[in-house]
């Protein structure tokens, strides 16, 4: 017998007995997701806001600091906000560099963590865009807003192969020194606006 063999013996002897699975705890609900889908939002650093349609959507993009300042725009929402740069003219991923503020359509938005999930498929040729701008602003349509995560995985369909990411407010890390940095691998500011 392998000292590798012995020692994987050994280990199996040692191990604990199984032990049945945790129930499951009762899902969050809430009376209004969208209410509390904007108010988690605002809470984690994503400002967050409901507009009725495309027009005041629109308005409201137009309406953002971040957006009147930027040079280098992008917007895969149309009739939200104009592009200066089209990113399906972008032949490598590089080109994408010096955007201040990207539109980007989500899929599902979650009101126990704000959390807006972003399929692949929505996000063009290139899908570094919603990492790559200084300020990212996310668009989910009011339908699309669900309790918890549990109503959320139960929705989403994911292509194979396919790419997507939850995005809950801008970049953000406090791994050094316990330190908060917004930013720091990503947009430094994320906007969320609830369409419908």
């Amino acid at each position: 017998m392998s000292s590798r063999d012995a020692i994987l013996r050994v280990l199996r002897r040692a191990a604990p007995p199984p032990r049945p699975l945790p129930e499951e705890p009762a899902a969050i609900t809430w009376p209004d997701p969208v209410a509390q889908f904007v108010e988690t939002a605002n809470g984690i650093g994503a400002p967050a806001a409901r507009v009725p349609d495309l027009a005041a959507l629109d308005g409201a993009i137009q309406g953002l600091e971040a957006w009147r300042k930027a040079r280098k725009t992008v917007s895969l929402v149309q009739g939200a906000g104009r592009s200066s740069f089209d990113v399906a003219t972008a032949k490598d991923p590089h080109e994408l560099e010096g955007i201040d503020v990207a539109v980007v359509p989500g899929e599902l938005g979650v009101a126990e963590n704000g959390a807006v999930w972003i399929p692949g498929k929505l996000l063009g040729p290139h899908r570094a865009i919603f990492v790559i701008p200084q300020h990212l602003v996310l668009v989910v349509p009011a339908g699309a807003i669900v309790n918890n995560m549990q109503e959320a995985y139960a929705r989403m369909t994911i292509e194979r192969p396919g790419f997507g990411a939850w995005v809950a407010g801008p970049s953000k890390t406090a791994d050094i020194e316990q330190a908060l940095v917004v930013g720091a691998h990503g947009p430094m500011t994320c906007t969320v606006f609830v369409l419908g």
